[in-house]
């Protein structure tokens, strides 16, 4: 329920905002808006998983390309009482995975090739069981969300910047360009906060449910420490607005990449997994 208030919440903000940037061309503006807000709404939820997807450039694998990867995933959703995923393989060359979907009935999980040539199979195990969690705890839809969102946001600000070049509907915004020139700025750095908040706590909660699902937390303990290191050496081409959903920052290389982290610290969550905390 929690989540789904938030999915609600951050639907809602995101029409709303397209409602004030259409209002920079007047009343008809705000009806643009708003029909732009209603498609990006819609389209969040029901082709979240399918924009995610196609952003890792990912293509789903059978059980006869790859025996092992399905068995493992079938093995942890018989444990967890959980319908087996669509898996997929992108082929990014840094070790990472993440999870998609509105809901446990259509969700799926998509590792990196970098990850299967990087982990062996006991770490690998790890990293499923955490995405998995994240399906069982429903957290897919809202990162789903939450990554459509601050494309949208991107979107939106660009349509702000246009507006302030070539002059609104209204006189009082082009003698006051402002509010606008605010937007540009502060619109990205909100939606990377948006994604920052909600993504922390679901991390550590995927965690401790991922170490109580194997009962123990070493694997994926092993992995993060291997995951962590080579996102810091190994380029990535992910989206920044879809980052949030991997198991580990995948921008984590780049200058600007822990800006906003989306995840808590590496050291934080081996540490926790070590320790016990999640039983």
């Amino acid at each position: 329920m929690g989540n789904n208030a938030r999915t609600a919440v951050l639907l809602a903000g995101l029409g709303g905002l397209c409602m004030f940037i259409g209002s920079f061309w007047g009343q008809g503006g705000v009806v643009v808006g708003l029909l732009i807000g209603l498609v990006f709404c819609g389209g969040s939820y029901w082709f979240s998983d399918r924009l995610a997807i196609r952003s890792a450039r990912a293509m789903e694998v059978t059980a006869e390309q790859m025996p092992q990867y399905h068995r493992i995933i079938s093995e942890l959703c018989e444990r967890a009482d959980l319908p087996v995923p669509r898996l997929y393989v992108s082929p990014e060359q840094q070790p990472n995975a993440f999870a998609t979907g509105r809901n446990p009935a259509n969700a799926a999980v998509c590792v990196t090739e970098g990850l299967l040539m990087t982990l062996d199979w006991d770490q690998i195990q790890g990293v499923l069981a955490h995405e998995l969690a994240h399906v069982r705890n429903r957290d897919i839809l809202i990162g789903s969300v939450a990554a459509a969102v601050a494309m949208g946001i991107t979107f939106l600000a660009n349509m702000a910047q246009w507006a302030l070049i070539f002059g609104g509907g209204r006189s009082d915004d082009r003698e006051n360009p402002f509010a606008a020139l605010l937007m540009i700025i502060l619109a990205p750095l909100a939606a990377g906060l948006i994604q920052a908040a909600i993504s922390r706590s679901r991390e550590f909660e995927a965690d401790a449910s991922a170490a109580r699902l194997l009962g123990t937390g070493e694997p994926l303990a092993r992995a993060l420490q291997t995951l962590e290191a080579s996102a810091q050496r190994i380029p990535s081409h992910v989206n920044p607005a879809e980052a949030s959903a991997y198991i580990v920052n995948p921008l984590r290389g780049r200058s600007l990449g822990n800006l906003f982290s989306t995840h808590p610290p590496a050291a934080e969550r081996i540490a926790r997994l070590r320790s016990g905390a999640w039983v």
